[in-house]
């Protein structure tokens, strides 16, 4: 085989480490991309944040920050441009100090005891902003308040039972029993296993009988929240329906029907139960309340997580020119090259430090080049879905338009995968609530006038059937199905089935009620 050379041309795309910085950041959350930019605070020395008060330099703003455009379709707030793409306009965010502390000496003493405080020895006046209410007197109390409250840990289920458990006078042996009992109920409050289970697990170590974790389990029963540990749904209705007080109107009732017809009660036969109770209509319908105060899920009114609080990327409100979007500015912190170290780099020195500066230079710029790409193309992209899905802010989810990336992407000029990048785990904060990004783009389905009907308006208009529906007489599946056909909108009945499912609405049968 005789060896050659050969020349051949072609082209092949190559990801740079920019292009592959910018990339990922596009994909990044707000709390993700606050994170980056601690750690390329932290290891960069020639970023920094900027204070408050102070503006960024004008090469080194992160971008657009807000766009309008007016009620009109395709219009912008003033000049158009090419495809009728809103106005961008720049901004400088105005930064102001909350609070500025007054010192009213200003000598420090010689002699200064070892165990004096600050306030002994300075008159410290905090002077709060123009639009604080808070005073000097309590500011510092409420401060701490808040700070205690947000950082506190949350009491779970266990521990709440746990600490009744201690309050109880147990034996040590009967305390390990309630200790077991414990571990095994679940997060609704249910016993997740059999007495016999626990106490086969537990006779190898404790000489007890089975009775004595029957015994200390209704003692645990007890306990709050009401109708804890129960081992199904009757018995936890039944714990509820004992508790109560004895001149409760329809309690002896209400705890037969628990007792002996509760499977005519889950399948909603209220005609049988109206039979075999000799009950009229209307005493049924007084019982069946008393029973919907209770509580099926008791472990659920006793938080087991914090509360996780979303940060919204995009800010759109409404104003009298129109609609306007804008960036959040709190989200991420303002960055900037530092003066100090970039001053000292030098350019034909080709020294290590002076190529290490260099080179951390070069990287700061490219770091604050890939966040302003990342706002201009968020706030290109939020616009573009406001400017599209401005009925749905107007007239809410029944107006909501058939809306897929790729009409976004093409609107924009830019691939569909960075408009799925940029739309992920972004939050907009509208006047009808916040809304990630991905919640705007819908499937669509076609309509007798040969249009097209987004999923999420027939998942409105399904909600809103089944609210005004004959609680008698609950809609099916099919009725709705023909229902939305009536007005147009061609939709199967598991289709129907389907958006029912995902907005958690249990079936006509389980939707009957008396009244």
């Amino acid at each position: 085989m005789k060896q050659s050379l050969q020349l051949r041309l072609g082209q092949h795309l190559t990801m740079t480490p920019q292009l592959q910085q910018a990339i990922r950041l596009l994909q990044l959350s707000t709390l993700e991309l606050q994170q980056e930019i601690q750690e390329a605070l932290e290891s960069n020395p020639m970023l920094e944040s900027t204070e408050n008060g102070e503006d960024a330099a004008p090469s080194e703003e992160a971008g657009p920050e807000v766009a309008n455009f007016d009620g009109e379709s395709g219009s912008n707030g003033g000049d158009e441009g090419e495809g009728g793409s809103p106005e961008i306009e720049f901004k400088d965010p105005e930064f102001k100090d909350s609070q500025d502390i007054e010192f009213k000496s200003d000598a420090l003493p010689e002699d200064l005891p070892v165990d004096s405080a600050w306030e002994d020895i300075y008159d410290v006046t905090t002077i709060t902003s123009p639009g604080s209410s808070s005073s000097n007197a309590n500011g510092d109390d409420d401060a701490g308040k808040m700070l205690e409250n947000r950082n506190a840990e949350t009491e779970s289920l266990r521990d709440l039972l746990m600490w009744q458990a201690r309050l109880t006078p147990f034996t040590p042996t009967d305390f390990m029993i309630a200790t077991a009992i414990i571990d095994s109920v679940n997060e609704d409050g249910y016993l997740s296993t059999t007495a016999e289970e626990i106490w086969k697990d537990l006779k190898s170590e404790l000489n007890i009988d089975i009775e004595d974790v029957v015994t200390v389990l209704h003692t645990i029963q007890h306990f709050e929240p009401t109708g804890v540990a129960a081992r199904d749904l009757r018995e936890c209705l039944s714990i509820q329906l004992a508790q109560k007080i004895p001149s409760t109107l329809w309690l002896n009732q209400a705890k037969l029907l628990i007792a002996q017809y509760f499977e005519l009660l889950a399948n909603r036969d209220y005609t049988q139960l109206q039979r075999k109770m000799k009950l009229t209509q209307e005493q049924l319908r007084e019982i069946l309340k008393l029973i919907q105060t209770l509580d099926p899920r008791p472990g659920s009114q006793v938080a087991a997580a914090g509360t996780e609080y979303v940060v919204p990327d995009v800010v759109v409100s409404k104003t009298k020119f129109g609609w306007k979007v804008e960036l959040n500015g709190d989200a991420t912190p303002k960055l900037r090259i530092n003066s100090l170290y970039a001053g000292m780099v030098q350019r034909a020195n080709k020294s290590a430090d002076n190529t290490y500066m260099q080179g951390q230079l070069q990287e700061a710029r490219w770091f604050i080049k890939s966040l302003q790409s990342r706002n201009e193309t968020l706030l290109k992209v939020a616009s573009c879905i406001v400017e599209r899905q401005r009925a749905f802010l107007e007239h809410g989810e029944e107006a909501m338009k058939a809306l897929v990336l790729h009409d976004i992407a093409e609107a924009v000029g830019m691939h569909e995968s960075t408009i799925s990048r940029i739309t992920t785990k972004k939050y907009m904060h509208t006047p009808r609530g916040i809304f990630e990004l991905k919640y705007f783009f819908s499937s669509h389905v076609s309509t007798d006038s040969g249009g097209e009907c987004s999923s999420t308006a027939i998942r409105a208009l399904i909600k809103k059937l089944v609210a005004n529906e004959d609680a008698r007489k609950p809609l099916s599946d099919s009725k709705i199905a023909k229902i939305l056909s009536e007005q147009g909108i061609n939709v199967a009945r598991r289709t129907v089935a389907k958006y029912r499912d995902v907005l958690v609405i249990p079936p006509s049968n389980e939707r009957k009620r008396l009244s």
